[in-house]
């Protein structure tokens, strides 16, 4: 606005280094924690969510569709529309507001997974035209991105772009501009950060990264290094031409009765390419008092449209024995439950595995 007089307000002069904002962690394996945020790591989050490779993601009509709460829509839902001076629809009522995509016809939405799987849907039972006409892009973050969710908005003509982040790192740290070639890769690793893997954990440094837990100094020394590195948690591999793959969570390592620790991401990747899985997550269970891997899938219903659930389990019961085939004995799932109901999530949707 305008000052007295006519003239400009004058800009504020803002420190990149104080603590901006405070965002909760998902929480997926244990009680939330604040990150602490500073300016200039919401700035560089900023920076990042704009840019595909070698430009900027051009001109749009936005949907504020996820909560500002969450970093992920804080910022690439929000802050960086107002950063390319965008339009953006406000958001009173997730589900009213999806109603209304053939009003508001946007051109981009920020959405995590599983409303990805709702429009999926509302598609199927619509027909395209549901989704407004105009949308040519959907970037989509915050949980594992199926590569049938690439496939099915891909062939509608929109691009699909997904990439990796966490809270710590304020919003993305890398993202896949080659969803269709790699639909299971989260990406390169954005300019201005630096990244190595450690004892197979990625290790990540910039001006991206959070200051600390806040009034938890315990917590932060064991995520931080003395040198600035932030250590992810997530166990990850770079393909030949720099591409980043996540093959699990330390959190979440099984341990075998032979000392051998596995991955449940690992052994849940090859399940989520299957077009007829929506969700599905590995865990140690009991079988007759022993110790076996189990795994809970949720099937994506409209591939099995008009046929029992029987034939569903059936489905879904094949599929564990097709993968146990490719897998050591050890690593092999011993007990399969078909859900008939959707699993506990976190705010940003995730699978909880709490």
């Amino acid at each position: 606005p305008a000052a007295r007089g006519g003239e400009g307000a004058p800009g504020a002069v803002v420190p990149p280094d104080p603590p901006a904002a405070i965002f909760f962690t998902g929480g997926t394996t244990g009680s939330p924690k604040g990150a602490v945020l500073s300016h200039r790591a919401l700035m560089r989050g900023n920076y990042n969510t704009i840019f595909k490779p070698g430009h900027v993601i051009g001109v749009h009509r936005y949907i504020a569709i996820l909560p500002l709460s969450h970093v992920f829509g804080a910022i690439a839902g929000l802050s960086g529309c107002f950063y390319t001076g965008n339009l953006m629809h406000t958001c009173e009522d997730m589900k009213a507001t999806i109603g209304k995509l053939p009003v508001i016809k946007p051109t981009i939405l920020v959405i995590v997974p599983g409303i990805c799987d709702i429009l999926a849907g509302l598609v199927k039972m619509y027909g395209p035209q549901f989704l407004g006409g105009q949308l040519r892009m959907i970037i989509s973050g915050a949980a594992n991105v199926p590569p049938r969710l690439v496939d099915i908005f891909s062939k509608l003509g929109v691009e699909f772009c997904f990439g990796y982040g966490l809270t710590e790192t304020a919003n993305l740290t890398s993202a896949n501009g080659n969803a269709l070639e790699r639909p299971t890769s989260i990406g390169k690793i954005y300019p201005g950060q630096e990244a190595k893997i450690v004892d197979g954990e990625l290790w990540v440094k910039g001006d991206n990264i959070f200051s600390g837990y806040y009034k938890d100094p315990e917590k932060t020394a064991e995520a931080l290094t003395p040198d600035g590195w932030f250590r992810t948690g997530d166990l990850c591999r770079f393909d030949e031409d720099g591409f980043l793959y996540i093959t699990g969570r330390i959190k979440n390592l099984i341990i075998l009765s032979n000392g051998e620790n596995v991955s449940p991401e690992s052994l849940e990747e090859p399940f989520y390419a299957d077009p007829c899985v929506r969700d599905a997550m590995v865990k140690e269970d009991e079988v007759n008092g022993a110790s076996v891997i189990a795994i809970e899938i949720l099937p994506f219903m409209p591939a099995f449209e008009g046929k029992p659930f029987e034939e569903v389990e059936a489905y879904m019961n094949a599929l564990v024995a097709k993968i146990n085939a490719t897998l050591p004995s050890t690593h092999q799932i011993r007990k399969v439950t078909v859900r008939t109901e959707d699993f506990k999530r976190t705010g940003s949707m995730k699978v909880s595995r709490v």
